[in-house]
């Protein structure tokens, strides 16, 4: 597609960014495409630099957080140049959320090299001493007890002086509208960091209507002629047939007999009951991945019409602001690799809120 590639959900620039009001300056380690980064920048940090080893990340990342990208992968990275990005005189924040995939639930393999990642996030902090540290990850980490990982960061931490603050949140607590739940780690230097404000009433919560239920409608494979990125992928024949006999909120346990896939009957199949399913209208989203644009890659189905949800939904439920630019103008991006590039960003309400904590504990 040759334009530029944005959206319509929240307002632009927040009021509170201004060059005059620094609050500290940032560093994003395995930043992507900046959604975590964002709201730092929003709320009136000076955001240095985002680290990352794809280069796909570049532009929205520069483009959106008036900051440098450093395409590196994190082991080539040391404590000394993260010290000499940060800024003299200002409060130094180090954030990262490591690659999610060899920690998810559904990871067969624990000898996944990105495990390492981990270590290699501590390893900076060590090294490099920032004022206060976040870190935000899937919930299942201090789980993984045959790995010590996470474990081994807490102890770092502590043997550094950090006063440290961990919990597992709910996303749609600070109104993004998934039933995700991530780790949220605080750090600092300056004594207990403070616990991230809720911001939906109590029991309350924006649903997948309230989210995406005013954009127009378009069928598979289609590119809306007014926004872009509202554009979802083609469905095969058979795709096609499977989400027009779906039920929304169901599962593949609905499909007639012949739609149903010879894996789904094998022990391994049984359990994964979201794969070609529909969202819930008044419910909230699943947790997006990277491959949300696919029917049956999870319940990725729209609640009503007969495709997969499309970019622009996916990055309304990931909350990432409606002037976010994903590509320049001239730029011919995938489906695939802009999936890729929303699924992977932490949904910027969640960054939000963290920013915000750090910036109450600051001052």
């Amino acid at each position: 597609m040759r334009r530029c590639i944005e959206y319509q959900y929240a307002s632009g620039r927040h009021d509170m960014q201004r060059d005059n009001q620094r609050r500290g300056c940032v560093i994003d380690v395995f930043c992507g495409a900046g959604g975590l980064t964002h709201w730092f920048y929003l709320e009136g940090f000076r955001v240095v630099k985002g680290i990352n080893d794809d280069e796909a990340c570049r532009y929205p990342f520069e483009e959106n957080n008036d900051a440098t990208f450093d395409r590196q992968c994190v082991t080539q990275v040391d404590g000394k140049e993260i010290n000499k990005d940060f800024v003299e005189g200002e409060q130094r924040i180090l954030v990262g959320c490591t690659p999610c995939q060899p920690l998810a639930k559904s990871s067969k393999s624990k000898n996944d090299p990105r495990w390492s990642l981990l270590r290699e996030f501590s390893r900076l902090i060590k090294e490099s001493l920032p004022n206060v540290v976040s870190m935000e990850n899937v919930p299942c980490l201090p789980k993984f007890k045959n790995e010590r990982v996470f474990e081994g960061i807490l102890s770092i931490l502590k043997d550094c002086g950090y006063c440290v603050d961990w919990s597992i949140l709910f996303c749609s607590d600070f109104g993004v509208p998934q039933s995700r739940s991530r780790l949220v780690l605080l750090a600092s230097l300056h004594g207990q960091p403070p616990s991230l404000e809720k911001t939906p009433p109590k029991g309350q919560f924006k649903t997948v209507r309230d989210a995406i239920g005013h954009l127009p409608r378009i069928s598979s494979g289609e590119i809306c002629s007014t926004a872009p990125l509202h554009r979802s992928i083609k469905l095969s024949g058979k795709n096609l047939d499977r989400i027009q006999a779906s039920v929304e909120g169901g599962t593949w346990h609905d499909l007639p007999e012949h739609l149903v896939t010879d894996c789904h009957g094998w022990n391994t199949g049984q359990s994964y009951t979201s794969i070609y399913g529909r969202m819930n209208w008044d419910e909230l989203s699943p947790t997006l991945t990277t491959q949300f644009t696919g029917f049956g890659n999870g319940r990725f189905g729209h609640p009503e019409q007969d495709r997969a949800i499309s970019l622009k939904e996916g990055a309304i439920l990931q909350t990432i602001p409606r002037n976010y630019q994903f590509a320049p103008s001239e730029a011919t991006l995938t489906i695939k690799s802009l999936g890729r590039l929303i699924g992977n960003a932490v949904p910027v309400k969640l960054g939000r809120a963290i920013a915000k904590a750090i910036g109450r504990h600051i001052e």
